[in-house]
């Protein structure tokens, strides 16, 4: 029988199906504690190792390389350990990539740019990359994973999801709202100013849009509620239902699993999706009448996708699913 990523979308780019959280960790500690719970949650979530913010001015060389030792250790079980490296403006964006893809690239699931100004930033990043990774022998190219946070990122956003390579579309909330100079109040760099500010809603209600049209991941900025998991949940399921983000950041490991859990989809969907899917199989992909109502491709793409992204958010499948499809 044939699987259906091979027979659903024939000379298309298959849509990412990535973990629903990229939770960031700056130290070594940190980085190694989010490992620990890789370890027992499973790959539903993505390590972002960070050279932007966990670096001390004067030691980048340094927490790139202990970066790199994190990436290609032991402990990366699943092969989920990412990187953001500089920004455009700074010194040593390029030697992060020097310094990463020679020594773990071969692990490197992404690689994230933060607060590039306009599409050209990112071309010549991404430029740049290709020819590090030339020079390292790698035999794959590295997904790249975008922060839009500035003015220029916005208006270019749709030429940025158009780049070859680029995996994910990130919003960065908290310099986005700095960046105009007071005009958007610090209400919105949180719930629910967030969710409710015109000039914020328009920025997600754009990068979702240009993600999703481009074949790449949107995905949603950290909430700033640490504790209350209650609100943490709410924020992920608004960003998911209200503004279609299918993934979202944690930058504590409180946030992992209500986000993940607000992420999922609905299980009734899943059941419904795999009773199709099985019968789609049986009939090697041609047209199916399923409780009164006609399926074809078109909707058989859909509940694909649907099972994989639950899959990838850890649910329990059914067990034929499972078998047939995720063995």
């Amino acid at each position: 029988m044939r699987h259906p990523s091979t027979i659903l979308f024939p000379g298309e780019k298959p849509f990412p199906i990535l973990p629903a959280v990229d939770h960031y960790a700056g130290s070594e500690k940190l980085m190694n504690k989010a490992l620990q719970l890789q370890k027992e949650l499973g790959p539903v979530f993505d390590i972002t190792c960070d050279c932007e913010d966990g670096a001390r001015a004067g030691a980048e060389r340094e927490h790139a390389e202990m970066c790199a030792s994190i990436i290609m250790g032991a402990d990366n079980r699943f092969g989920r350990v990412a990187a953001r490296i500089h920004d455009f403006t700074h010194d040593h964006w390029r030697e992060d990539l020097d310094i990463l893809i020679p020594a773990a690239g071969s692990r490197l699931p992404f690689v994230t740019v933060p607060k590039p100004r306009g599409v050209e930033d990112i071309r010549t990043q991404i430029a740049y990359l290709r020819d590090v990774e030339k020079k390292a022998g790698l035999q794959r190219e590295i997904p790249v994973h975008v922060l839009i946070e500035t003015f220029g990122a916005l208006h270019d956003v749709w030429e940025i999801a158009a780049l070859p390579g680029v995996e994910s579309l990130d919003f960065g909330l908290m310099d986005f709202v700095s960046g105009h100079h007071g005009a958007i109040p610090g209400s919105a760099m949180k719930s629910p100013g967030q969710f409710e500010h015109p000039l914020v809603t328009r920025a997600k209600c754009e990068i979702s849009t240009a993600a999703l049209a481009n074949g790449v991941v949107p995905t949603h900025n950290v909430t700033t509620e640490l504790k209350d998991l209650d609100v943490i949940r709410h924020d992920a399921r608004r960003a998911r239902n209200e503004f279609g983000f299918l993934r979202m950041w944690s930058i504590h490991p409180n946030q992992i699993m209500p986000i993940v859990e607000a992420m999922r989809p609905d299980f009734s969907e899943v059941e419904l999706g795999t009773a199709i899917l099985l019968k789609a199989q049986d009939s090697d992909w041609g047209p199916i009448s399923h409780e009164g109502l006609l399926h074809d491709r078109a909707s058989y793409r859909y509940y694909w996708e649907l099972l994989a992204r639950a899959d990838a958010t850890g649910m329990t499948l059914p067990a034929e699913a499972k078998q047939r499809f995720f063995a």
